[in-house]
């Protein structure tokens, strides 16, 4: 008798460390985790094309978390506005470029702050402009591009 509830004790155990773990995972994978970044200062970012770029994505610099995106709207010229808050330990140069990345093949997008040579940092309120912003590259443009080019020299 005290063998089996010793055995139900630990698979019931074994069952809870699982369900933690299981929404440990959720958490991490949905990027839901600590999103605050601490005292921070916000910017904004204009892209042509953001892709599956999605609020509380990483910002990242030399691939050192450095924010998160907070919210992502269109503005007066159609355009996507990406708003970031960043990290106050963390100076970004205003001559930096920004770019969406996606983290491995197939995996979620970030942006990517490439860093600038100017000593005249960002500050809050500040917006980088489409010039200094790469848009994201989208598969479905590539795998187009391919093919008709493909059809191009074929028909040559």
């Amino acid at each position: 008798m005290l063998n089996r509830k010793v055995m139900e004790f630990w698979v019931g155990m074994f069952v809870v460390v699982a369900l933690l773990s299981l929404v440990f995972l959720a958490f991490k994978v949905g990027n839901l985790g600590t999103s605050d970044v601490g005292k921070s200062y916000q910017i904004k970012a204009v892209f042509g094309n953001i892709g599956q770029l999605k609020p509380k994505a990483p910002v990242k610099q030399s691939g050192v978390l450095i924010g998160r995106v907070t919210a992502i709207t269109l503005n007066g010229d159609y355009k996507a506005e990406v708003h970031i808050e960043i990290n106050e330990n963390f100076k970004i140069p205003v001559d930096s470029k920004l770019s969406i990345r996606t983290a491995g093949l197939l995996g979620s997008q970030y942006i990517a702050v490439h860093t600038g040579v100017i000593d005249d940092f960002l500050v809050n309120g500040d917006v980088v402009d489409e010039a200094n912003t790469q848009s994201a590259m989208v598969l479905e443009d590539l795998i187009g591009r391919f093919f008709v080019n493909k059809a191009d020299e074929a028909s040559k």
